[in-house]
């Protein structure tokens, strides 16, 4: 069961909101504008609220519906967790794009709402603190993803391995925004 599941959450994290809700309202593919991400920040840029709050909402479904069902299957939290990192992957490496996805920050946040509620307020907080203090969503990620791991280290240690791996993904797919953020050239809003 577990590996069926993996393999549906693969599928379902390569569902890429960015560049679906672009390609039906005939805006720009993301990957080929604005900062080159498709995520809900890029959206923002590209394509306005309403469309980077679709994304949004759709890609931290896509990372909460597969640790759900992996629950509702009898998984161990553990396991839950891998299948969330499964859809992360999908995401980053989305098989119906070319393997080009976003960077998976908001498919993480849906897949700690389903292992660890409480992570997933303490990484939503701490992004919307961060973001309000630097106005720049790569920083706010960085800083809010490995808050998340002390509070998984005491609360849930079963999801901290998973979560310690998706928080390397996400520090490596943002290594760009680092470079630019240490030169100083890191898009503001």
């Amino acid at each position: 069961m577990f590996w069926l599941l993996a393999i549906l959450a693969y599928l379902l994290g390569s569902l890429s909101f960015a560049i679906l809700l672009s390609r039906l309202t005939g805006n720009p593919d993301p990957r080929m504008s604005g900062s080159g991400n498709a995520g809900a920040t890029n959206m923002l840029r590209l394509a306005g609220k309403k469309l980077a709050v679709l994304t949004l909402l759709g890609d931290m479904c896509k990372g909460l519906l597969p640790v759900l069902i992996a629950s509702l299957a009898g998984l161990t939290l553990q396991q839950q967790a891998w299948i969330g990192v499964c859809a992360v992957l999908g995401h980053l490496f989305p098989l119906y794009f070319r393997f080009r996805g976003g960077k998976g920050v908001a498919t993480a946040a849906g897949m700690l709402l389903g292992i660890y509620p409480p992570a997933a307020l303490l990484a939503v907080l701490a992004w919307l603190l961060a973001f309000y203090l630097t106005r720049t969503s790569s920083l706010a990620a960085l800083i809010a993803t490995p808050l998340t791991l002390p509070l998984l280290a005491w609360q849930e240690p079963a999801a901290l391995v998973p979560m310690s791996v998706l928080t390397l993904l996400i520090v490596w797919r943002h290594r760009g925004n680092l470079r630019d953020l240490f030169a100083g050239r890191e898009r503001h809003f």
